[in-house]
């Protein structure tokens, strides 16, 4: 595949460290990544585990679901509840927010995101 030529992939973690439809922190580099493993969907998402609302690094142990006509995947801070698309990173309920997404695959039981 072209995507995996060109894409930078790093090791994250175990997927069996991810708990199903949860998820949990890792350190990547330098950046706190929230990895998502969202069983319902068969589909793996990460985003940076800031939430940009109160500074706090708690994405990763936030509630996700879907929402709207096109089930779009989400994930709620689990303390101000501003939910962020899984997708693009755009807040779903304040436009002011927004978080970062990371192109994120998993292979041979391990994890890999890519930062660029």
């Amino acid at each position: 595949m072209i995507e995996d030529v060109l894409t930078a992939w790093v090791l994250a973690c175990n997927a069996s460290d991810i708990p199903e439809n949860g998820g949990a922190c890792v350190k990547v580099e330098d950046e706190q990544i929230a990895i998502f493993n969202f069983k319902r969907r068969n589909e793996w998402y990460a985003t940076q585990n800031l939430c940009p609302h109160k500074q706090q690094m708690v994405l990763s142990r936030g509630m996700i679901g879907s929402t709207g006509e096109n089930c779009e995947p989400k994930v709620a801070c689990p303390f101000h509840k501003n939910t962020f698309s899984l997708e693009t990173g755009q807040c779903l309920t304040n436009d002011e927010y927004q978080i970062k997404v990371y192109p994120v695959k998993v292979e041979n039981g391990k994890v890999y995101i890519s930062l660029e």
